[in-house]
């Protein structure tokens, strides 16, 4: 590979359009992921082209195991952003079926949905490459109305350090990112006033913190750091 090329998957808004343009600007090009609004993954595409890097728009559904393998299964990447997830919270009483069922199958089939396709052709191009996941302060200490998303992070955080076992000799890290509350459009109907005395910092993280942490996570100075778990959470510990 003549130039790195990363996957984010979930990067035509919020954390992931920020990891997308960060990771850019350190030279890396991109493959932006979408699965309903192509017009703002093209405005991501534009953006990363303006910075000097390639970018491309890709579509899929990552609960679509087929649509995942028939997408991905020619591609070859250097580094792979698993950040694309959902939340449908509700306390568990009344959490419906539906609701458990497409937070699970996002946020945690989704690891295996687009990773399978990706891992093997890694390993056979001998590429010491770098898988990162995003989890949650939720999947790590869980939370009120999120019974769903807290366990479908949690999964996430476990997925990851075993897969990272399994990938040390080869060369590919596998680390995890968990965000506390960032200031992105998933969190409009929280009570943000309540939310920053849970926050020793007492204010919100951006998604610049976030995507700085992915970048060094992505970088050859972190070839020896794999199977961790980073929160970028201001000190909070629900």
């Amino acid at each position: 590979m003549d130039k790195k090329k990363v996957l984010v998957t979930g990067s035509s808004r919020g954390i992931g359009k920020e990891i997308a343009l960060y990771l850019a600007k350190n030279g890396y090009d991109i493959d932006v992921h979408y699965v309903n609004n192509k017009e703002k993954a093209q405005n991501t595409a534009d953006e990363i082209k303006a910075l000097g890097c390639n970018a491309n728009i890709l579509k899929f559904d990552i609960k679509d195991r087929k649509e995942c393998s028939s997408v991905l299964e020619e591609k070859l990447y250097y580094g792979v952003v698993l950040n694309a997830g959902i939340a449908k919270d509700n306390v568990f009483p009344v959490l419906e079926g539906e609701e458990w069922d497409e937070v699970i199958n996002t946020n945690l089939t989704g690891f295996y949905n687009v990773l399978k396709p990706l891992v093997m052709p890694m390993i056979s191009n001998r590429i010491k490459g770098r898988i990162i996941t995003l989890s949650s302060i939720s999947g790590l200490c869980g939370n009120r109305g999120q019974v769903n998303y807290s366990a479908s992070k949690a999964g996430i955080i476990g997925a990851t350090k075993a897969l990272s076992l399994e990938l040390a000799k080869r060369g590919i890290t596998v680390n995890c990112v968990a965000p506390g509350v960032i200031d992105t459009d998933m969190i409009k109907d929280v009570p943000i006033d309540e939310v920053k005395k849970l926050i020793p910092m007492k204010r919100l993280g951006n998604a610049k913190e976030v995507a700085s942490l992915v970048n060094y996570l992505m970088s050859e100075d972190a070839g020896y750091i794999t199977g961790q778990v980073i929160s970028v959470n201001g000190g909070m510990y629900l």
